[in-house]
């Protein structure tokens, strides 16, 4: 049995004839026009999607593998556009259009004023076409260019309040961040082409043994690895898609879009394309040691230090957004120590319990009339029962609690970095360790500030409106922080629905997917690890269910450091709140630290940023202004005008002043022929 060619033409192409009705018949069709046409596109697409893995897993379709046109031929070099599906591609196109489908729907009632509101779905409804074309691609032009165009919406999407200078300033820091990891995949992509000939994937991961033994001049004195240099070159895509360090510094920057598309981009989608790259590239990773060590000491660096940064961090979307950064890291240890299917699985379960944890931040500021920061928050529970709930519900997934969907994914990636044994393990295993208390903290740090303790906020009733979204209290004159004009409330159907729904997967997807995703080769084919890196089978032997493993991870390691991030958030911030203002006076050095970001974003800033204007003003005046200008247009007319001023000096207007030059020339002449006749 195979799968139908109509179903995933429909699947891609139903989001993107969505947008076109949304973003160019918009004042046509009208506001509810737009969302019906682009929550019905991707409706379509998620059933199907369903269905499509249905028929993988439980019909026994074989995967399929085909061209469908041909994008250009150049000599022996060809480019198609087709899919490639398989477990893998499948279970992640189950994840893009469940979560965008959810954030569809919520979109509803939380851009409901807004006046971009067609705009809005267009974009969203694209960057999920974008997003499908990324993980059915059977080739690596038609990855890149969902690679590309999954950034180019993003851009368009953070940059969505285009009247806002920081919404601006954020989406150019996104577009210029990610063109720096895109660079080196497009690299990657092209040493590919060199060494084995292809952009099919299959071809090429059935040639890709034969780059052992290959090698890349890179420098002078020193031959590289063929395998060591793609598989570097291909992560550092990933490295600025997925953000990591030190290409991570857009995805904080980008909370200035809406509050839908940082659930749709840091959740299931735009983010997670990296680590979804990588594992596809498996065949090709694990050829080099080299480049996996690279990877994991990467991770291991972001899952630990950004997830710092989210402790000290008062804007609720910003908390959530060094946590995605930090579970990020966790995803690409995985693929460090070649547990390629531990960071797919994570990157699963993340997708439901962090997307739940945004559209729960969003709903917040909803209901606190687009307040975002938590010090004026407190003893929300009452007010929003319902996204108080759920919220929890993510917040436990996060932090690993056991029998959560995050437990079983982030405890296999932990113990999968204690077995192996590869060069940077010790200093991984000791980030991830860290990293559980340092998400537990934050994660019930935000929980206590925003619903628990006492109110931090005063309502004054005015007789004017309100804004209608996060920023658009901006275009009214500044609100006082910590003042509301109405009292809190619950949000509407449309916004608590997908919270609901999203909570149900974050609580027992992990149960009943670990043991097939992790233990019983559930991806097949799709992902290649050598036997010496099977960390994950190592594991298997210890496996023995679902219930027990839940049951032992109360006795581990990770548990009771979750559990002392859990009991110091406890203490301070719902028993004894004076703690953490005295703690932040003593560790100054440290707060600040971390409240500038290790300074990151000001070391850019002050090397590309300024150090590019100088250099531009410095081959301005040398290139523009001397060389060009001074030299070759201005010098050039300049010399014309004196060779033209000493010939003017010829013409006398005397008779005999052309008689006596006529009679100097022939005697030059003549004397010229006497010497070539010697």
């Amino acid at each position: 049995m195979s799968l139908s060619l109509s179903i995933l033409l429909t699947i891609a192409l139903a989001p993107l004839a969505g947008s076109i009705l949304a973003g160019l018949f918009g004042k046509v069709i009208g506001r509810a026009g737009a969302h019906t046409a682009t929550i019905l596109g991707v409706a379509i697409a998620c059933g199907l999607s369903f269905y499509v893995l249905y028929q993988l897993v439980f019909a026994g379709a074989q995967n399929f593998n085909q061209d469908i046109y041909t994008w250009f031929e150049i000599g022996r070099f060809h480019a198609s556009v087709g899919f490639m599906i398989d477990r893998l591609t499948a279970m992640m196109m189950v994840v893009v259009t469940f979560v965008s489908l959810l954030v569809h729907l919520y979109t509803i009632g939380y851009m409901a004023e807004d006046p971009g509101y067609q705009r809005f779905f267009s974009y969203i409804s694209l960057f999920t076409f974008s997003m499908l074309m990324l993980v059915m691609s059977n080739n690596f032009m038609q990855l890149f260019f969902g690679w590309e165009a999954v950034g180019l919406v993003s851009y368009l999407l953070i940059g969505f309040w285009y009247k806002r200078p920081t919404a601006i300033f954020a989406n150019l820091k996104a577009f210029l961040v990610n063109r720096v990891g895109d660079f080196g995949f497009l690299l990657g992509i092209s040493a590919i082409l060199f060494f084995l000939g292809t952009l099919d994937y299959q071809t090429a991961f059935d040639h890709a043994p034969e780059l052992v033994g290959k090698t890349l001049q890179i420098t002078q004195n020193h031959a590289w690895d063929a395998a060591t240099v793609i598989g570097i070159l291909l992560f550092i895509g990933a490295m600025g898609k997925s953000a990591q360090v030190p290409l991570h510094v857009w995805l904080p920057d980008s909370m200035e879009g809406p509050t839908p598309i940082s659930a749709l981009i840091h959740a299931a989608t735009m983010v997670t394309a990296g680590i979804f790259m990588v594992a596809r590239m498996s065949p090709i990773f694990e050829l080099s040691d080299t480049a996996l060590s690279f990877i994991l000491v990467i991770g291991s660096t972001t899952a630990l230090f950004t997830g710092l940064i989210g402790i000290v961090q008062n804007d609720i979307k910003r908390v959530i957004a060094y946590s995605t950064l930090s579970q990020l890291g966790y995803m690409t240890v995985a693929l460090g120590v070649s547990a390629y299917s531990g960071a797919v699985f994570h990157l699963m379960t993340h997708a439901f319990f962090k997307a739940l944890l945004f559209l729960g931040a969003g709903s917040v500021i909803m209901g606190m009339h687009h307040e975002q920061d938590m010090r004026y928050m407190g003893g929300l529970r009452k007010y929003m029962p319902v996204t108080w709930i759920t919220m929890w519900i993510g917040s436990l997934a996060l932090a690993g609690t056991p029998f959560f969907s995050g437990f079983y994914s982030k405890d296999a990636i932990i113990e999968a970095v204690g077995e192996s044994h590869r060069w940077g393990a010790s200093y991984a295993y000791f980030c991830v360790l860290a990293g559980v208390f340092v998400t537990s903290f934050y994660s019930f740090r935000l929980l206590y500030m925003t619903f628990h303790g006492k109110e931090r906020f005063t309502v004054e009733h005015k007789k004017h409106g309100h804004g209608h979204d996060d920023h658009h209290d901006d275009d009214h004159g500044h609100h006082t922080p910590g003042v509301l004009e109405h009292a809190p409330h619950e949000s509407p159907w449309v916004v608590t629905v997908p919270l609901l729904l999203l909570s149900i997967p974050s609580i027992v997807i992990g149960w009943f997917t670990v043991k097939p995703m992790l233990y019983d080769h559930w991806f097949g084919k799709a992902i290649h690890v050598d036997e010496k890196n099977d960390v994950l089978g190592e594991l298997a032997h210890e496996f023995h269910g679902a219930l027990e493993a839940g049951i032992h991870g109360f006795t581990a390691a990770p548990f009771w450091i979750a559990f002392a991030g859990f009991a110091v958030a406890t203490y301070i911030y719902l028993f004894n709140p004076k703690v953490a203002d005295k703690a932040k006076t003593a560790l100054k050095p440290i707060y600040e630290l971390l409240n500038h970001k290790y300074w990151i974003d000001e070391l850019y800033f002050a090397v590309f940023a300024k150090g590019g204007v100088k250099l531009g003003q410095g081959l301005s005046k040398v290139g523009d202004t001397a060389i060009i200008d001074g030299a070759m247009v201005n010098g050039s007319a300049g010399l014309v005008r004196r060779i033209a001023g000493g010939v003017r000096h010829l013409q006398s207007g005397f008779l005999f002043h052309y008689a006596f030059a006529m009679i100097l020339g022939l005697i030059l002449l003549l004397g010229g022929y006497w010497l070539i006749g010697q």
